[in-house]
């Protein structure tokens, strides 16, 4: 149990963020775009908001990374021994499109490890949260809680649901589940945008995630920890060791849920 923080608070807090983002996705709003084009509405800068004070008023001394903050550079938080990692909106492909599969993300991270992590979907108030040590849990708010498992590897599984990003399928996941195909598993592909996509696996309703493609430490970092929690692992596609954050790039590389 990661003793000094209180995840009921963080979970207040995403909540609270969520309730801004549905308070805007019920009407019309306008869709700007980053340096990188990608897009950004009022939903990420206000749910942004919202976290932010609640981090920085609970934690005052501990550090926060923010999809939507200005860039730390590496030589200022390279002796960081933890901070937050947050992505206040993930999946805002989604929330344009209004498909309900983008999620509110906080996770702490320690030495270069998510120790502690809440993904929050709005649309139907779920919230999937984990501590090390302390299990994975998915919440409908106000309602149901329970511990979440999976223990099984895909590679033991003969039928094998593969979940990929509804925005970013690329050559190579096709190519992933070309060669599961080939080994003679029955495949189902599962697209779904957003963090979703990690918890999925968590829960146990998807077999493996393959990401071949762009994503950033805050895209992962909370569902990394519930990933955890639930006894599967992220790893690097080219080392098959763990997904590390806090690197030099916040870029993080090709990996896999397994």
């Amino acid at each position: 149990m990661v003793s000094e923080i209180d995840l009921d608070l963080i979970s207040s807090a995403v909540i609270t963020a969520g309730s801004v983002i549905m308070d805007i996705y019920g009407r019309d709003f306008e869709v700007d775009f980053k340096s990188d084009q990608s897009p950004l509405t009022e939903a990420d800068s206000q749910a942004n908001a919202v976290i932010m004070d609640a981090l920085s008023t609970h934690y005052p001394r501990i550090p926060i990374i923010s999809e939507e903050n200005k860039e730390v550079a590496y030589a200022e938080r390279s002796d960081w021994e933890q901070f937050w990692l947050v992505d206040p909106l993930d999946g805002t492909k989604e929330f344009i499109k209004k498909n309900g599969e983008f999620t509110v993300n906080i996770a702490l991270i320690k030495k270069g490890f998510p120790v502690a992590g809440i993904v929050y979907r709005p649309v139907d108030r779920i919230s999937y949260s984990a501590e090390l040590g302390s299990g994975a849990f998915k919440t409908l708010i106000g309602g149901e809680t329970k511990r979440i498992r999976n223990d099984r590897h895909y590679l033991d599984q003969e039928k094998v649901s593969v979940v990929a990003s509804r925005s970013h399928i690329t050559p190579e996941v096709a190519d992933f589940v070309e060669e599961l195909k080939e080994s003679g598993k029955e495949v189902d592909l599962i697209s779904v945008g957003s963090s979703l996509k990690l918890c999925l696996v968590a829960e146990g309703s998807a077999s493996v995630y393959p990401r071949f493609g762009p994503t950033m430490e805050w895209d992962t970092g909370a569902a990394h920890a519930v990933v955890l929690e639930s006894g599967r692992n992220v790893i690097s596609h080219e080392t098959r060791k763990p997904l590390l954050y806090n690197k030099p790039s916040l870029l993080n590389p090709w990996f896999i849920v397994e």
